[in-house]
């Protein structure tokens, strides 16, 4: 049985268990969160198909990736999570989906949903994990699920080539199968730059992805210099969820990391946002 350990916790976020679920308390009851801890209504109404998080440590972008997961408890029960990261070591194949086995954190294991992950490879997406073995993207998401749903499930992918016919082969991929799934794509966005120059380009960006229109995301990430590290796994989740009959996107969150480090000359953005019927 393949486990994958954790290689950010007590970096990214805590590492043990109980310092881990304060860590997300504190996050959802933060200022800039959404004030409470979340509970998972049973009979949600199931309607988001995707979300937009952020991904740098809990302590800077934390209360804002927690909208996002307080917008999914409310939503409802989900069984499986497809998590694209950007690959930011350079290991591994073009798109790289982590196939079978575990990935563990403090909270515990998350089992790999083997079937779905199958279903993904062909020319675009191949089973690999060594792109996977350094990478953060991806694994700071697990916590955040594993508090909200006991026995949840993952497809661990990132995205080497985040040109937009590889988002596009990535997010059609994943509509093709059926089911009951969220699509979380892990980016942060404007990278070390002044507050009000980051704002400003974030702004832009984010009025593409609410509109779902990816074209004019890889259009505007062009003309800005925009340094989102995650175009990709935005482009395809936008592209997935859109088969898959979403037909609306919103922001439920934006702030930078100097409203919670304090200083404001060189910020990274962060934004959730949801995406649905």
């Amino acid at each position: 049985m393949k486990i994958r350990k954790p290689v950010v916790a007590g970096q990214f976020y805590a590492g043990s268990p109980d310092r881990l679920k304060e860590e997300l308390a504190w996050c959802y009851r933060h200022d800039l969160g959404p004030g409470e801890l979340p509970s998972v209504n049973a009979s949600g109404p199931g309607d988001l198909l995707a979300v937009i998080v952020p991904h740098a440590g809990y302590r800077y972008s934390g209360p804002v990736a927690a909208h996002a997961y307080s917008a999914l408890a409310r939503d409802g029960v989900i069984d499986t999570a497809v998590i694209i990261g950007p690959n930011h070591s350079g290991y591994g194949p073009a798109v790289s989906v982590w196939p079978a086995g575990y990935w563990e954190t403090p909270l515990g294991r998350a089992e790999i949903n083997e079937e779905f992950a199958s279903n993904l490879l062909g020319d675009t997406i191949k089973a690999d994990e060594t792109a996977h073995l350094s990478e953060h993207s991806v694994e700071v998401q697990l916590p955040w699920l594993q508090h909200l749903y006991k026995g949840i499930k993952i497809v661990p992918i990132v995205m080497k080539a985040q040109d937009l016919d590889t988002a596009s082969a990535v997010g059609k991929a994943i509509a093709a199968v059926s089911g009951r799934f969220i699509v979380i794509a892990s980016s942060d966005f404007t990278h070390y730059e002044h507050c009000t120059t980051a704002t400003q380009k974030d702004a832009l960006m984010i009025k593409a992805i609410t509109d779902m229109d990816e074209i004019e995301l890889y259009k505007q990430r062009k003309l800005l210099g925009c340094t989102m590290c995650g175009h990709g796994p935005i482009s395809a989740a936008i592209i997935a969820a859109r088969e898959r009959g979403a037909s609306s996107a919103r922001l439920l969150k934006y702030a930078t990391s100097g409203e919670t480090s304090g200083d404001f000359t060189s910020v990274v953005g962060y934004g959730s946002i949801a995406i649905g019927k």
